[in-house]
């Protein structure tokens, strides 16, 4: 494909998905395409070219700013000046107790209560957390998944309370499990009653809390974890893939979910291949969705998705170069298509953000919506040579992992054997190969390098909050009606030895101001708990 000239800065070029790149992309080095079978108009199919027919220029992506620390009122006023500097949703950070069901006070959560994200122990933190928040205006996304069931009730339950009904509710639950068996760990329950909670969570939301996004399918983490930008989208399309299996297994109706199902990908640093990866995502949702599901629903085949800046190339060295990498990826983002947008802030690879790099970072979407120009016309870099070739030669790798794992016996099977998370692992010790060779130059970190010390502020998480939390869940514990509480748990308990729907009797649970420990610890009763195999 490459052809080489004299004289060049490498023998090489290729993309982060080992895609080489020619001198110039052209008629003869490109495939040709047919405009209405692989392009189509923006806001038709195959969706290549965005989900609506005037993209931005109708309403512009909705600028999130993920946050979440200390305690809920911390979290709270953070959210506040969020909105107040123009964020347009909400994306909540939960502390990693949160994250795996465990209560503040637990033993296993010491030193962790607050420190990467908020706690939320009961309906009580859930409460101060969107205090002075009107749920009915405002989208939230949550990034939790083994708990996502409980978080959503938990934050159906403070929509209650503020007197708002379940179909004014808007937002986000990321609820992907499959993702945690391959990339990050926050799991609790083995896979089959996983994949229950996520399509009765469908079920329910389909049923009561229609304008919810029920998941949120995240290569987010699988690109973190050092997958390339081809293996990304291909094992996130595979876990999609597993989760609609789920649902039709579970009796749903393919149009009666689909609409609702969204997407979560990282926005690395390779501009052009980030592009292509995103319109290729669309082209391939649709085809998987009408070919292989038979949706009929348009909605069902269009592919909405949030995407996240790189926390993975962040860096500790220099960090305000980190705004000008965060700056070509929201770029890529917003070029690619995206509904939601979250800028990393300079200061990540040191702590959590400061309201000072919080605020660059919200701006850094804010230059790109109203100052570049790029929103004020649909799919602009349609038609170029490098991005149709780029975008068709992901589209390629992509179907080649998905018949690699269909041929496997599936996602689940591809993940117990291994197979997985061995390709990820492969290419993350090729890429920190490649930095310590210097053949991919990283600023600040193997070139151009400084001995000045950084003066960046960092964000300091007092480590009194994890007292105070637990003298707060105690209360809770203390006033509540203890037989009212002990009877939800004992029926969500039944429900979940059976095939009833559990969400409601979840959100009966926290209602009685049962805890995140406390359900999570009910299941775990009747489910167990997931142990990873160890694989060589």
């Amino acid at each position: 494909m490459a052809t080489k000239t004299k004289h060049e800065r490498r023998e090489h070029f290729t993309t982060s998905s080992g895609i080489e790149l020619p001198v110039d992309f052209n008629p003869s080095n490109s495939e040709p395409l047919e405009y209405d079978r692989d392009l189509g108009d923006p806001g038709e199919f195959p969706y290549t070219r965005g989900i609506r027919r005037n993209m931005y220029r109708g309403r512009l992506w909705t600028m999130r700013q993920y946050a979440g620390y200390a305690t809920a009122e911390e979290s709270n006023a953070r959210y506040k000046y969020l909105l107040a500097q123009g964020t347009t949703g909400l994306s909540v950070a939960f502390d990693l107790p949160t994250q795996i069901g465990l209560d503040s006070d637990d033993a296993l959560a010491a030193g962790e209560v607050g420190r990467v994200g908020v706690a939320i122990d009961s309906l009580e933190d859930m409460l101060r957390l969107f205090d002075g928040i009107p749920l009915g205006e405002v989208s939230t996304s949550m990034t939790i998944n083994a708990t996502a069931a409980i978080l959503l009730c938990l934050y159906l339950a403070v929509a209650r309370k503020q007197n708002v009904t379940f179909d004014k509710v808007s937002g986000t639950i990321q609820n992907d499990i499959l993702k945690e068996y391959i990339a990050r760990g926050t799991y609790i329950f083995p896979p089959t009653p996983s994949l229950r909670l996520i399509t009765d969570t469908f079920a329910f939301c389909a049923r009561e809390v229609p304008n919810w996004n029920t998941i949120s399918i995240s290569g987010y983490h699988i690109r973190e974890a050092g997958a390339t930008a081809v293996q990304e989208l291909a094992f996130t399309l595979a876990d999609a893939i597993a989760y609609v299996e789920a649902a039709l297994q579970a009796g749903l109706k393919i149009d009666d979910f689909a609409p609702r199902l969204s997407f979560f990908f990282n926005s690395h640093n390779n501009l052009l291949e980030e592009i292509a990866k995103f319109r290729a995502a669309r082209r391939l949702w649709a085809r998987i969705m009408r070919d292989r599901f038979h949706a009929r629903d348009p909605r069902s085949l269009m592919l909405r998705f949030h995407a996240q800046t790189a926390g993975s190339t962040l860096t500790a060295q220099q960090p305000e170069v980190n705004v000008v990498r965060t700056t070509i990826q929201a770029l890529a983002a917003v070029l690619g298509g995206t509904q939601s947008l979250h800028t990393n802030a300079m200061d990540e690879a040191l702590a959590l953000p400061t309201e000072d790099a919080a605020r660059i970072a919200l701006r850094t979407q804010q230059v790109i919506a109203f100052e570049s120009g790029v929103a004020d016309t649909a799919d602009p870099l349609a038609g170029s040579y490098a991005i149709e070739e780029l975008t068709s030669e992901v589209e390629r790798r992509v179907v080649d992992y998905l018949d690699k794992i269909d041929a496997l016996g599936g996602t689940l099977h591809a993940i117990e054997t291994g197979y997985i998370q061995r390709e990820i692992q492969n290419s993350a010790y090729e890429y920190q190969r490649a930095i310590e060779t210097n053949d991919a130059i990283i600023v600040g970190v193997n070139q151009f390098q400084s001995d000045e010390e950084s003066k960046v502020k960092t964000l300091r998480v007092d480590p009194a909050i994890e007292q105070e939390q637990i003298d707060r869940l105690r209360a809770v514990r203390d006033a509540r009606d203890a037989a009212a509480t002990e009877s939800a748990l004992v029926r969500l308990e039944e429900a979940a030895r059976g095939t009833e729907n559990v969400l409601p009797r979840i959100l009966d649970c926290v209602d009685s101001f049962a805890t995140v420990g406390e359900i999570s610890n009910r299941l775990r009763t009747v489910w167990g708990e997931y142990r990873e195999a160890v694989t060589v």
